[in-house]
């Protein structure tokens, strides 16, 4: 037996396709054609029997025949017991409450109590003076407040009430500033 060289030996040239390599059935009409065309006879008739169903109930409502219209016209009201009058309800307090009289000892609720609005701590004053610059835009009048430990607060205040520095708050948060708390006055 003799050895061959396989990588000396040259490929066998190929043959050109005139087509795709896949072979496809030919599609016959046979069986599968007349189920199809069984299934939408089949779908149509159930569709026109539906209709025909629809259609005969459609005006099937309860309607009194003439033996019913007479037993409901000849029955005898009187021979059923007739409702008791009610009986007129007397209200007491509506006659007596105008009478009556509440007297409240109210007092004016007054506070000493001082509020501030602090919208930012900066560790660099150009910072805070660029936050106060912006605040003062809107039409408002912060302070800067240095600390000892070095930092700069961008503040609102005193305010009289928690209400009126909610409304600057508002204010300040329709122009983007969203950092303000409010605290009380302790500076």
């Amino acid at each position: 037996m003799a050895q061959k060289d396989y990588i000396k030996r040259k490929p066998a040239p190929r043959k050109k396709s005139t087509g795709s390599t896949r072979r496809t059935k030919p599609k016959s009409k046979g069986a599968s054609g007349v189920f199809t065309k069984l299934k939408i006879a089949l779908a149509i008739l159930v569709l026109a029997g539906f209709a025909y169903f629809l259609y005969s109930i459609k005006d099937d409502g309860i309607q009194p025949t003439n033996e019913q219209k007479e037993i409901t016209v000849t029955s005898n009201i009187d021979e059923v017991d007739p409702l008791p009058e009610l009986p007129e309800e007397e209200w007491e307090f509506i006659k007596t409450l105008p009478g009556y009289e509440v007297e409240v000892d109210a007092e004016v609720a007054t506070s000493d109590k001082l509020y501030l609005m602090q919208c930012g701590s900066f560790k660099i004053f150009e910072q805070a003076d660029s936050m106060r610059a912006t605040m003062a835009f809107v039409g408002l009048e912060p302070q800067i407040r240095g600390t000892q430990s070095g930092w700069y607060r961008v503040i609102l205040g005193p305010y009289e009430s928690k209400r009126d520095a909610e409304r600057d708050r508002h204010v300040l948060q329709r122009q983007k500033i969203n950092t303000c708390e409010i605290w009380l006055w302790n500076l």
